[in-house]
């Protein structure tokens, strides 16, 4: 299907597609049909993906039909011509399963441990830095040395390859989250959990399991993300006396991903709960840190309690903290992020001027996170779909370049 569709016109697409009436589909996600036919129409508000889920399983389609991921990410200088297949390619490639169709010759050097941290530093840090398809273009390479350190060191060297190719994993799986490919980045994210249980390193183990719950987020898995959390937490809990950074890191944003994933099932109680306890543990931690790359501290906790009253549709708790929250001390995936839903809460409340401006900040800073992200794609739609006669020139532009429209 195109890209030039909002949420709400590939809702209609699909449920003709079913052979289903707007009464009909409205009944099973508890709404009216009068809402559907706006929802349709883009007179009504798609942004909530509790909401877009619902709809989602009553059509039988996936999350990421309705919400128009993955969408193609485009080459340029930074990224190159080799990005997201190459990375497919490696994720699927059967020699990764076992040693048994892959050995290493008897002779062949293994990579070197150092230099290989250095290269997953750079793919980290150009995620980090909104650089997705210098990220995606770098991983397969990254992936294929990790898988070979892992498997031709041993004793102390054996595990620190794995805790490399644990992260490695976790470096594809963040990429890939953000481009749209759920499927593929679950698939990294259960590889890396399974490196990263051949360590011990309880805070790798427990980045792993904030990577999986993320990518169980991104197929529209809630509930699993929920669960994930309490267990995860629980094993975490016994060693955080003496984890350090790392740990405490890997269990607060274990808990954030919990409270997205709670939020998305309309649970405030436990949303609640789950940003209490990422908050006592950034108190603790006492800084906005980046250990693992988490981004995690306070203020990483206050961008998710903006995130989640939007997903809850408390607007105005978001009005509230959002607007002059002071994200400059957070890498920049993590300040453009919050930008797209302080445009969110801005255009639900009847703002478009200032989201339309919220956008546009947030491209100028990282036009391939805000060309690839939903909200920024079904707000920019929705603008133009609403407008009538010619849109704005800078809102014209701004559609024009993140090719959703012709």
């Amino acid at each position: 299907m195109s890209e030039n569709l909002t949420v709400g016109e590939r809702v209609a697409w699909y449920r003709r597609r079913r052979g289903m009436s707007q009464e009909a589909l409205a009944g099973l996600v508890g709404r009216t049909a009068e809402w559907l036919r706006k929802a349709e129409n883009n007179r009504a508000e798609l942004d909530r993906l509790s909401v877009i889920r619902r709809l989602a399983d009553a059509l039988d389609v996936a999350l990421g039909d309705l919400i128009g991921e993955p969408t193609l990410l485009d080459w340029t200088p930074d990224s190159g011509t080799s990005t997201v297949p190459a990375l497919r390619a490696a994720l699927m490639d059967y020699r990764q399963l076992t040693p048994i169709l892959n050995a290493p010759a008897p002779d062949a050097e293994p990579p070197n441990l150092n230099e290989l941290a250095g290269e997953l530093r750079t793919v980290f840090d150009a995620y980090q830095n909104s650089r997705f398809g210098f990220a995606a273009g770098r991983s397969p390479l990254l992936l294929a040395d990790a898988l070979l350190a892992a498997r031709q060191y041993e004793g102390d060297e054996r595990i620190r390859a794995h805790e490399l190719l644990a992260l490695s994993y976790q470096a594809s799986a963040s990429v890939l989250t953000k481009l749209g490919e759920a499927d593929l980045a679950w698939m990294a994210a259960e590889r890396g959990l399974a490196a990263a249980q051949e360590t011990g390193n309880h805070a790798i183990t427990g980045s792993l399991f904030r990577s999986v719950a993320f990518a169980l987020l991104s197929t529209g898995r809630h509930e699993p993300a929920r669960s994930l959390t309490e267990a995860g937490a629980a094993y975490l809990q016994p060693h955080l006396g003496d984890g350090g950074g790392d740990l405490l890191s890997a269990y607060g944003m274990l808990f954030l991903a919990g409270s997205m994933a709670a939020s998305r099932s309309d649970d405030r109680s436990t949303t609640r709960a789950y940003l209490a306890e990422a908050e006592d543990a950034a108190r603790r931690l006492g800084v906005d840190g980046n250990h693992l790359w988490t981004a995690f501290g306070p203020t990483n906790v206050a961008i998710h309690r903006v995130n989640t009253a939007m997903e809850l549709g408390d607007v105005q708790i978001a009005l509230d903290l959002g607007p002059s929250l002071d994200t400059s001390a957070l890498p920049l995936e993590r300040r453009v992020r919050h930008l797209l839903d302080v445009a969110r809460a801005f255009n639900t409340s009847g703002r478009t001027e200032a989201a339309v401006a919220t956008v546009l900040d947030a491209e100028r800073m990282a036009p391939d996170q805000v060309r690839h992200h939903y909200l920024s794609r079904q707000l920019v739609l929705n603008w133009v779909r609403n407008t009538h006669g010619k849109p704005a020139f800078e809102l014209d532009q701004l559609a024009r370049r993140m090719h959703v429209v012709g």
